[in-house]
């Protein structure tokens, strides 16, 4: 039986988050917590559609943009250790990214998905 919360959304990770994640041991099913968790707010609101949660055990920091309601997309990964945090620069770019993303029509986002730009995680048939 599908998460009330999770079922009318998707939720993907993108190519570059993908082979970062893997790099840091970072599992689909901790990402899945991990969205779970922001949707409930547990989680760094920055606006504008971008939001901040920690991951690895604390050790990594992941940034996720979403178009509310319908999809959330794992867009870039960082180590604690590394930075502390992604600059003003860098936000004003992550909100630019949720806007385009906010706009694609769903045969832009299975175009993504068949390119392998974005991959969806936690639907059924991944559990």
């Amino acid at each position: 039986m599908s998460d009330p919360i999770t079922a009318r959304q998707r939720f993907f990770k993108t190519a570059w988050f993908a082979k970062a994640a893997k790099k840091a041991r970072i599992a689909d099913s901790e990402l899945c917590l991990a969205i779970t968790q922001v949707i409930l707010g547990q989680a760094d609101d920055l606006g504008g559609g971008v939001f901040k949660k920690r991951l690895g055990k604390n050790l990594f920091r992941s940034v996720i943009v979403a178009k509310a309601g319908e999809f959330w997309v794992f867009e870039f990964l960082f180590a604690k250790k590394n930075r502390s945090n992604i600059d003003d620069a860098e936000l004003v770019e992550f909100r630019n990214i949720a806007r385009h993303y906010g706009r694609l029509a769903p045969q832009q986002i299975a175009q993504l998905i068949h390119d392998k730009y974005w991959m969806e995680i936690c639907n059924e048939s991944q559990h």
